[in-house]
């Protein structure tokens, strides 16, 4: 069999426990999820003999079985797995939502990215329908014809507070801040940086939101009245996102009228994205090159996260009327530099065709309209002054090469 889990903050451990009491169940079985980094740990093909998963992304849980070969890896955004889930043979979506609203509909909960996609693909739906699960407006949901089977549970919804920034990556937030203006609508991926960016809005005003999730720093723009999505081009009036990854205060958020979830054929949508004018993503990175280039996946030559939306809503920014993509990132790590002379793994999350604003403490280079030589002299000004000699002498001959 073929088995849809719901992930991210939606993932089942009702059902998780009940196929560790029974493993058996999962002999042959391929597991197919978008399993977060941070968020999602579960290794189903440890559970019995011949069982596999398949994920748009590799974290640390998933290691062991990504060496060994029982994870199959596929390497794709989150807008193209969405064609590529619809396309998929699906025995059994495993989905948590919630329980029925006032239509009888049951709706995809914290997270709607691919359940619905899932829900149309699969053979059989199982629904485990959670007292604890939001009512959250946003794709159909299911009614109880559309399952197969139905059971009943109250698990706790599983908190992900968002980190406060200090140091560094607080000065990081300041300057990537300074990019965005009242009216922009703005975009957001999971992690430190961008809740730093998000603490120094405060002050705007009638910021928008279409994005694939939101945290507990969106909630706390949209209870103070600066995030009204009121000079959308797009969707005016709601916020779009696919996925709440936070605690109770993103729950409510996620609940709230004027919040719509939507799968992910639509939040990471080229067309949809670049619809909204002056459309902003804030997205992180492990480093980048002197090109432009940015490794948002692989550490020393290691995979250790996926694509997610990164390339979806750097595309989108350029072409909105407007728009920036915006990659903040502290300028070194483990005394090492994380603007390089080139990608070491070969592996570019963001091209250079698309590089905009690159942001770390020490500024910000705008490589949107430079040349070759241009962009990497901007970039060696914002990186640790430490390392500016050696990349200034790196690119000296690579350049020589080119």
């Amino acid at each position: 069999m073929r088995v849809f889990v719901h992930a991210g903050p939606s993932e089942c451990m009702t059902f998780v426990e009940a196929l560790k009491a029974d493993p058996e169940r999962a002999r042959g079985v391929e597991f197919v999820g978008v399993f977060i980094p941070g968020l999602n740990a579960t290794d189903y093909s440890v559970l019995a003999p011949n069982a596999r998963i398949a994920s748009t992304f590799v974290s640390p849980p998933f290691a062991d079985a990504f060496s060994s070969g029982r994870l199959r890896y596929l390497p794709r955004a989150y807008s193209g797995f969405a064609g590529t889930l619809a396309r998929m043979k699906i025995d059994l979506a495993v989905l948590r939502v919630s329980p029925p609203g006032p239509d009888g509909r049951m709706s995809f909960g914290l997270n709607q990215d691919y359940a619905p996609i899932a829900a149309r693909a699969a053979q059989r739906v199982l629904a485990f329908v959670d007292q604890s699960m939001p009512h959250i407006a946003g794709e159909p949901g299911l009614r109880a014809e559309d399952c197969d089977a139905i059971v009943e549970i109250d698990e706790p919804l599983r908190a992900f507070p968002a980190a406060a920034a200090s140091g560094t990556l607080e000065k990081v937030g300041i300057n990537a801040s300074r990019l965005i203006r009242d009216g922009d609508t703005i975009q957001i991926g999971i992690g430190k940086v961008q809740s730093a960016v998000l603490a120094n809005l405060f002050d705007r005003k009638n910021l928008g939101l279409h994005s694939g999730m939101i945290d507990d720093s969106i909630a706390a723009l949209m209870d103070k009245g600066v995030l009204d999505n009121s000079a959308k081009s797009a969707d005016r009036g709601v916020g779009v996102t696919g996925m709440a990854i936070g605690t109770a205060a993103c729950w409510a958020c996620a609940a709230r009228p004027d919040m719509r979830f939507r799968s992910a054929d639509y939040t990471h949508a080229a067309a949809a994205i670049s619809a909204q004018d002056n459309f902003v993503a804030i997205n992180s990175a492990i480093e980048v090159d002197l090109l432009g280039q940015c490794n948002a996946e692989m550490l020393g030559g290691r995979q250790i996260s996926g694509a997610g939306g990164f390339h979806d809503f750097q595309r989108g920014a350029a072409g909105s009327k407007g728009g920036r993509s915006i990659v903040a990132l502290p300028s070194s790590a483990g005394g090492a530099s994380r603007i390089v002379a080139r990608l070491p793994a070969g592996v570019a999350t963001g091209p250079r065709n698309d590089a905009d604003y690159i942001v770390t403490e020490y500024g910000m280079a705008a490589l949107r309209d430079l040349d070759l030589d241009a962009r990497a002299e901007a970039l060696i000004m914002i990186a640790a002054p430490q390392f500016r000699s050696d990349l200034t002498a790196a690119w000296k001959d690579l350049r020589a090469n080119f």
